[in-house]
């Protein structure tokens, strides 16, 4: 117990004093995380409304395989990203392979289609509620696709968060394609992985206490957007 008190106030003195190491770890895990959601949204969320508004062959299982792939095995997109980016593989002279790069892109794959699938869930909502009278005004599903994005933004922006939620906790896919390299690729929950092996409860600590942080602001911040979108439809 005195052991685990001595750590716990010493992983609170390294966040309270900034400590060099811990915040260039979380600086980089914001970069990456906030890079793979900014590029994610991109393609997620047109990605969604189109499969929400329009009909085309094979709508039913796109929809199913965008639930289906919420769900990805991290540690199996890592593989896929490292074969990718490896010097055997296609993209290998590229040289992205242990780079912060190649972690965003892995993390893209895995937050994509939480992003789309949560837009296509919401616009679709909306268009089955607006529909009739977005018709009887002459808007078909590409020119509703504005307004339902408008009326639908607090919802959105919660899907945004879940995806910024996924890829912070991410450990799997970025220890394979990232390397977890010291000052370089290493970032929170690798960093956390292996200092808890190495006995370096302290930074393992701090981090940890840092990504609760994150994650009670997330899910805060997702609360009161859920409520702003219920008072809206009041």
């Amino acid at each position: 117990m005195t052991d685990f008190g001595a750590a716990f106030a010493a992983a609170f003195r390294l966040v309270v004093t900034l400590d060099a190491n811990l915040v260039e770890i979380v600086l980089l895990s914001l970069r990456v995380s906030l890079g793979a959601v900014a590029i994610a949204t991109l393609i997620g969320m047109p990605l969604g409304a189109i499969v929400a508004l329009f009909r085309f062959p094979g709508r039913t299982g796109a929809v199913v395989v965008l639930n289906a792939l919420m769900g990805l095995p991290p540690v199996v997109v890592g593989l896929i990203v490292y074969l990718l980016l490896s010097r055997a593989g296609p993209l290998g002279v590229l040289g992205l392979l242990f780079t912060p790069t190649a972690m965003v892109i892995a993390q893209v794959i895995l937050v994509t289609p939480i992003i789309a699938a949560l837009t296509r869930q919401v616009i679709d909502d909306l268009w089955g509620e607006y529909a009739e009278q977005l018709r009887s005004l002459g808007a078909g599903p590409a020119q509703a696709l504005p307004t339902l994005l408008w009326d639908g933004r607090f919802t959105l922006l919660i899907a945004v968060l879940a995806g910024f939620g996924r890829a912070s906790a991410e450990v799997g896919a970025v220890m394979i394609v990232g390397g977890n390299i010291d000052h370089v690729t290493r970032v929170m929950t690798t960093a956390i992985a292996l200092e808890v092996s190495k006995g370096d409860l302290a930074l393992a600590l701090g981090l940890g206490l840092i990504l609760i942080a994150l994650s009670l602001g997330i899910n805060g911040t997702a609360y009161v957007l859920k409520g702003a979108a219920q008072w809206r439809s009041v």
